[in-house]
């Protein structure tokens, strides 16, 4: 028999399944109450607002982040690491959608979650920028330092962007899927092209080839 699930927990995996399909600002905790058939004491048992409750799930999302976005240990990289890289990014983005969707009101209306934000910020453009320098040093970019940091800045822009042009360029916002957030990730990729070293460029061709969605796909 599956152990029974706390309630705090179910109220966070509510929240965000709620917040991906509808939006958070479409969804109150009156709303994610009802949908667990618990009362909305209850609810506020464990949170006092829904605030609480974002600010729960975007440590989570920032945990996840911070777990996979660093470098190996004692090893160079390799064209794989791109890989895992890049899955693992479109992976949490489409688990937390509704954090980039919203991100502007989000931070708008919780000053310590901007703080948090921005705390988050600094430390992934960090740890991307050294992520990118290792595939220089292993020989698989070919960039100097200036164009290592407009790397880093560019796929920042694009993946914190990403799903708010997929929401303005569809006819229903809310109507997105992984296929779509998979052409993000290639976007980034993209932005590598020109500096692939001749070695690496049959290996990394195959994963534009994974990653790749035709825009038209992208639009309602």
């Amino acid at each position: 028999m599956a152990p029974r699930i706390k309630t705090r927990d179910r109220i966070v995996q509510a929240s965000l399944e709620l917040f991906n399909a509808q939006g958070e600002r479409s969804v109150t905790t009156n709303h994610i109450a009802a949908h667990l058939g618990i009362s909305p004491g209850n609810l506020y048992y464990h949170f006092r607002n829904k605030q609480e409750i974002i600010a729960e799930l975007f440590a989570a999302y920032e945990a996840d982040v911070d777990g996979f976005l660093r470098l190996p240990e004692e090893r160079a990289l390799t064209v794989d690491d791109k890989t895992f890289y890049l899955e693992a990014l479109l992976a949490a983005m489409w688990r937390y959608r509704f954090l980039h969707r919203d991100l502007e009101h989000l931070l708008d209306s919780d000053p310590e979650l901007a703080a948090t934000y921005r705390d988050f910020a600094r430390r992934t453009l960090a740890n991307a920028q050294a992520i990118y320098r290792g595939f220089v040093e292993s020989g698989i970019l070919l960039m100097n330092d200036a164009q290592l940091e407009s790397l880093t800045l560019n796929s920042w822009i694009i993946l914190t962007s990403w799903i708010r042009f997929l929401c303005t360029t569809r006819e229903v916002a809310g109507d997105l899927s992984e296929a779509m957030m998979r052409r993000g990730i290639y976007q980034v990729l993209a932005l590598e092209g020109g500096h692939i070293a001749p070695d690496f460029q049959p290996a990394v061709e195959r994963i534009f080839e994974r990653l790749y969605v035709p825009l038209e796909d992208c639009r309602g």
